[in-house]
């Protein structure tokens, strides 16, 4: 990958994948579109960012990207809370910004995608878009409808004969990022990072962090019975020390 855009790459996983990247010789550039300005210390040559919210109407900026040879989108927000406790207007914002955004970027981008020439493209998902998810109602259900999003282009990339894929990169909690009001750590995202790197460049079309060690038996407890794992889930969550 020579020249690449993340979206959502100011800080975080998308801001540790980017700092990732730069280091490799073969990468030129490494564009940013966040609604955060990039902070002045992880500035350097190869990385150029925009600032821009997702909330917007108009897209027309990621036409600009016209030399890039994939996009990241890393993108989203959430915090545990109960459902009675989401304001209604929030939840217009969870579904623009977790999941329209990054299938409005896709299409801009498909073309590429469905050409013969290679073009990386991968979306941070969520292990909460593959199961219920208490405490994350809202942002659950905006991670599985991009799960299914996803899961369904990559049929029709597959029929069109292309060997370009979305992949779907579904974590549970990552240390290290901002995410749910926390700090951006480069130290601890750099080893996920360079991961979801090279599951990006072999076009892989799923990446589960923790499957085999994690993952595995969650889901599958989730497809045995998914109401006792959802309870399961709720007194996880709440002991867990992360409900503010």
């Amino acid at each position: 990958m020579k020249r690449i855009l993340i979206v959502g790459g100011a800080n975080g996983i998308g801001l540790s994948i980017a700092k990732q990247l730069t280091k490799e010789e073969e990468t030129e550039k490494v564009y940013i579109i966040d609604k955060s300005a990039l902070d002045e210390q992880y500035q350097e040559p190869k990385i150029e960012s925009v600032v821009f919210d997702l909330t917007s109407e108009d897209y027309s900026i990621f036409d600009r990207y016209t030399d890039i040879d994939g996009v990241f989108i890393t993108a989203g927000f959430g915090r545990l809370a109960l459902f009675k406790d989401i304001p209604e207007q929030l939840i217009s914002t969870y579904f623009q910004v977790n999941t329209i955004a990054a299938i409005r970027i896709i299409k801009h981008f498909y073309e590429r995608l469905l050409s013969e020439k290679d073009f990386y493209c991968g979306v941070m998902v969520s292990i909460a878009g593959f199961m219920s998810s208490p405490f994350f109602s809202i942002y659950g259900a905006t991670k599985a409808a991009l799960k299914i999003f996803i899961e369904s282009v990559n049929v029709e990339l597959e029929k069109a004969g292309t060997t370009n894929r979305i992949l779907n990169v579904s974590p549970g909690s990552i240390k290290g990022t901002s995410f749910n009001q926390g700090a951006t750590d480069l130290s601890l995202t750099a080893n996920l990072a360079q991961e979801i790197i090279s599951h990006l460049k072999q076009k892989d079309d799923l990446f589960i962090p923790n499957y085999d060690t994690v993952f595995r038996e969650v889901l599958k407890r989730y497809h045995d019975d998914f109401r006792k794992e959802g309870l399961h889930s709720y007194e996880y969550k709440l002991k867990s020390g992360r409900i503010k």
